[in-house]
């Protein structure tokens, strides 16, 4: 059974309206999501379920996603802003918790100077190959590219398909088997130039890492493929204090079940 916890809002520093829940009691714990995750689409729900045993659970829709406004133009500092507003509402410095490209906004918000006292990531995906890490400008421009023609269905196959690998047979058939998911993919497709905009920006793994020097815990699936286990290790060797840790069974679409235990040992509430 959901905890519905308490439904507010938050507002930004440009002025934007940002929506959160804010369930159980404990120290404070704020789950950032990835590309298309907001509050009713996603993890961050029934994770802070979970989690609201031990913690004061905020979860949010990033700008542009449920109930959040957005302003143009988009710039990291703005989501980094939206995140500050949400840790304020916590009263003293909280944990966090960032799954997938949600894991890159944290270190960018850290490196800016956003105090937390402990981090967890799941996934940040800070790709790379044999020529270096990997660019999303070209797979940023076309979904815009798609967004700005009106294209929502083709923006959204486009980015679980050449972006995120996700088989074409599923991806197709994904309107027809899992509708409502789909619909709510759809409705925030505008968003993932965003997250793209996150992952571009390396220097938090680079020269500004010195930043982040609060303990990190950087999880991986040990089904994930093996550029995803291969950015775990990297963003946990890359940062003061980082380790890593892989999960049997599991893979890019975590298992709260799986998850939770592992964060309250890690923070220290098992």
């Amino acid at each position: 059974m959901k905890s519905i916890g308490e439904n507010r809002t938050t507002t930004s520093r440009d002025g934007t309206i940002i929506a959160f829940t804010k369930r159980g009691s404990g120290p404070p714990l704020i789950i950032v999501d990835g590309a298309f995750c907001y509050r009713e689409n996603g993890p961050a729900t029934e994770l802070a379920t979970q989690l609201a045993q031990h913690f004061t659970v905020f979860t949010y829709d990033r700008r542009g996603r449920g109930g959040s406004g957005d302003t143009a133009s988009y710039a990291v500092e703005r989501e980094i802003e939206d995140l500050q507003a949400v840790a304020s509402e916590a009263g003293e410095a909280p944990y966090v918790v960032g799954i997938s490209s949600g894991g890159a906004l944290i270190l960018q918000a850290v490196a800016s100077g956003v105090t937390v006292k402990e981090i967890a990531l799941y996934e940040p995906p800070y790709l790379a190959g044999d020529n270096g890490p990997h660019s999303f400008e070209d797979a940023r421009n076309r979904l815009q590219s798609l967004v700005s023609a009106g294209d929502r269905t083709g923006a959204v196959s486009f980015f679980m398909t050449d972006v995120f690998g996700a088989p074409r047979a599923f991806v197709y058939s994904m309107p027809f088997l899992m509708p409502g998911a789909w619909k709510r993919n759809k409705l925030v497709v505008h968003t993932l130039p965003y997250d793209l905009t996150i992952l571009d920006d390396r220097s938090v793994l680079n020269e500004r890492s010195y930043s982040i020097s609060v303990p990190t815990l950087v999880i991986g699936g040990e089904k994930s493929p093996k550029v995803l286990r291969d950015a775990v290790t990297a963003v946990a060797s890359a940062l003061p204090d980082g380790e890593s840790l892989f999960l049997p069974g599991q893979d890019h679409n975590i298992s709260s079940r799986a998850l939770a235990p592992v964060l309250f040992e890690y923070f220290g509430t098992s």
